[in-house]
Protein backbone atom coordinates (compact mmCIF):
# COMPACT_ATOMS: atom_id res chain seq x y z
CA UNK A 1 0.00 0.00 0.00
CA UNK A 2 2.78 2.43 0.94
CA UNK A 3 4.66 1.70 -2.27
CA UNK A 4 1.59 2.59 -4.33
CA UNK A 5 1.32 5.95 -2.57
CA UNK A 6 5.02 6.65 -3.14
CA UNK A 7 4.73 5.64 -6.80
CA UNK A 8 1.71 7.91 -7.23
CA UNK A 9 3.51 10.87 -5.69
CA UNK A 10 6.57 10.24 -7.87
CA UNK A 11 4.33 10.12 -10.94
CA UNK A 12 2.76 13.45 -10.00
CA UNK A 13 6.12 15.12 -9.31
CA UNK A 14 8.18 13.86 -12.24
CA UNK A 15 5.51 13.11 -14.82
CA UNK A 16 5.04 10.08 -17.04
CA UNK A 17 7.85 11.02 -19.45
CA UNK A 18 10.61 11.56 -16.90
CA UNK A 19 9.79 8.64 -14.58
CA UNK A 20 11.16 5.84 -16.86
CA UNK A 21 14.41 7.77 -17.29
CA UNK A 22 14.78 8.13 -13.53
CA UNK A 23 14.09 4.41 -13.05
CA UNK A 24 16.70 3.49 -15.65
CA UNK A 25 19.26 5.77 -14.02
CA UNK A 26 18.54 4.30 -10.60
CA UNK A 27 18.84 0.75 -11.94
CA UNK A 28 22.14 1.54 -13.66
CA UNK A 29 23.47 3.08 -10.46
CA UNK A 30 22.51 0.07 -8.35
CA UNK A 31 23.98 -2.31 -10.95
CA UNK A 32 27.25 -0.35 -11.01
CA UNK A 33 27.43 -0.33 -7.21
CA UNK A 34 26.89 -4.09 -7.03
CA UNK A 35 29.56 -4.79 -9.65
CA UNK A 36 32.03 -2.55 -7.83
CA UNK A 37 31.31 -4.36 -4.56
CA UNK A 38 31.91 -7.74 -6.22
CA UNK A 39 35.22 -6.59 -7.74
CA UNK A 40 36.73 -5.29 -4.50
CA UNK A 41 38.64 -7.77 -2.33
CA UNK A 42 36.86 -9.01 0.78
CA UNK A 43 40.02 -8.98 2.90
CA UNK A 44 42.38 -6.03 3.31
CA UNK A 45 45.47 -6.18 1.16
CA UNK A 46 48.99 -6.49 2.55
CA UNK A 47 49.66 -2.91 1.53
CA UNK A 48 46.96 -1.52 3.84
CA UNK A 49 48.13 -3.64 6.77
CA UNK A 50 51.77 -2.59 6.43
CA UNK A 51 51.30 1.17 6.11
CA UNK A 52 52.16 1.97 9.73
CA UNK A 53 54.37 0.18 12.17
CA UNK A 54 53.00 -0.42 15.70
CA UNK A 55 55.21 2.31 17.16
CA UNK A 56 53.84 4.85 14.69
CA UNK A 57 50.25 3.96 15.49
CA UNK A 58 50.51 4.80 19.21
CA UNK A 59 53.05 7.63 19.22
CA UNK A 60 51.62 10.57 21.20
CA UNK A 61 51.43 14.02 19.71
CA UNK A 62 52.75 17.13 21.37
CA UNK A 63 50.21 19.39 22.97
CA UNK A 64 50.38 23.11 22.43
CA UNK A 65 48.95 25.60 24.90
CA UNK A 66 47.41 28.76 23.63
CA UNK A 67 47.53 31.28 26.48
Amino acid sequence: MHLLVIAGIALLIFGPKKLPELGKGLGDGIRGFKSAMNQSPATPSARTEATLSPSEEVSPRKTVRLD
